[in-house]
């Protein structure tokens, strides 16, 4: 069901902005990740705009490379990409005790990949919530093909300030997303918030380790490429994560970095020494084939201008990746599950 063709992708780029407009929005996206000290803090002031740019200019490379589930997975030998991303996305619904008919959230849902495989997995209606318009609009598309219309829906809103009641999910999960929030702890307590009362929330973050060194330069480049490549404002570390959480108000029920125990490496499709048939597009030949088409796409008028930068980016980004994952500094796999505590009778 997804976008699968190289006149999709070209046609996708840009998401809602104005094709005429890709050129200067990438411009404008750069900009938020100059190499100085207040671009972080303009990153996460203006953290709305800079996500919603990011995701309108990535995310037809995304599906087109990728799939419709935008995250990583701890893989098996002789399994495959999209095999190891729906173990992952099972795992996650298992770890959280998702049943039949309850109300769950995926907190930054992408295009719905992750919220379709789980409501189909678990029979459980779920509930996307997503800022940018073109990934809701495209999720209902491909929630129409798939016909779970009835079980599956979305919601666009930013995730720091959601427009549910108090306590009205029965579980939460989110798979590397919250990455995008300008401050953890305040999205980590929206959430508590929205969550009933004894009831779980499930999260793989994106995090750096404790191999991570802000003296050294290598480091803070492979950090800054990353955070460049993925719309963040900031990548913050593990025990930064469990201290927001906890202080949100969350009982941590376990967490673990899963990478650690991956028989394969998660960066290994993006990996250029690597080649797979199956996944063939996020290798060196596919890179280069897609640089190329790009290119020619550009040029003849039928992607717009801009679409080679956003390729660029996008590669660059993933050798950063590969880069952090190899120096072992950075890790998209942490894994927390984490309780709601019960409310308390005041008759007791």
């Amino acid at each position: 069901m997804s976008k699968s063709g190289t006149l999709d992708l070209a046609s996708g780029v840009g998401g809602k902005i104005e094709k005429k407009e890709v050129l200067s929005a990438v411009e404008k996206y750069e900009k938020y990740h100059a190499c100085d000290g207040e671009a972080e803090e303009e990153r996460k002031a203006n953290y709305i705009d800079m996500v919603n740019k990011y995701y309108d200019l990535a995310t037809s490379f995304y599906e087109y490379g990728w799939g419709e589930s935008f995250h990583f997975a701890p893989r098996w030998k002789g399994e495959s990409l999209r095999e190891s991303i729906k173990r992952h996305e099972h795992f996650l619904a298992l770890q959280l005790g998702v049943k039949q008919g309850q109300k769950i959230l995926d907190v930054g849902c992408g295009i719905g990949g992750p919220l379709r495989e789980i409501a189909k997995f678990s029979g459980a209606y779920v509930t996307g919530i997503n800022n940018n318009e073109y990934q809701v609009a495209r999720g209902k598309e491909l929630n129409r093909i798939g016909g779970i219309d009835n079980t599956c829906n979305y919601v666009k809103a930013d995730f720091m300030s959601m427009p549910f009641a108090d306590d009205s999910f029965d579980g939460i999960f989110a798979i590397e997303a919250t990455c995008h929030a300008p401050n953890v702890f305040d999205c980590y307590k929206e959430i508590f918030r929205v969550l009933k009362p004894g009831q779980y929330f499930a999260n793989y973050e994106w995090c750096v380790t404790d191999f991570f060194d802000p003296n050294n330069s290598n480091h803070r480049r492979i950090k800054r490429e990353v955070e460049l490549g993925n719309g963040l404002p900031d990548i913050r570390s593990m025990g930064e994560s469990m201290e927001a959480l906890k202080h949100a108000g969350f009982e941590i029920i376990w967490d673990k970095d899963i990478a650690i125990d991956s028989p394969l490496p998660w960066y290994l499709p993006l990996d250029k020494s690597h080649f797979s048939l199956s996944n063939v597009r996020v290798t060196a030949f596919g890179r280069f084939f897609t640089r190329n088409m790009v290119k020619i796409l550009e040029r003849v008028g039928l992607a717009p201008e801009g679409s080679q930068k956003v390729q660029a980016i996008l590669e660059q980004n993933a050798d950063a990746l590969v880069e952090g994952g190899k120096e072992g500094i950075f890790t998209p796999l942490y894994f927390f599950l984490a309780r709601k505590p019960a409310a308390i009778d005041p008759l007791t």
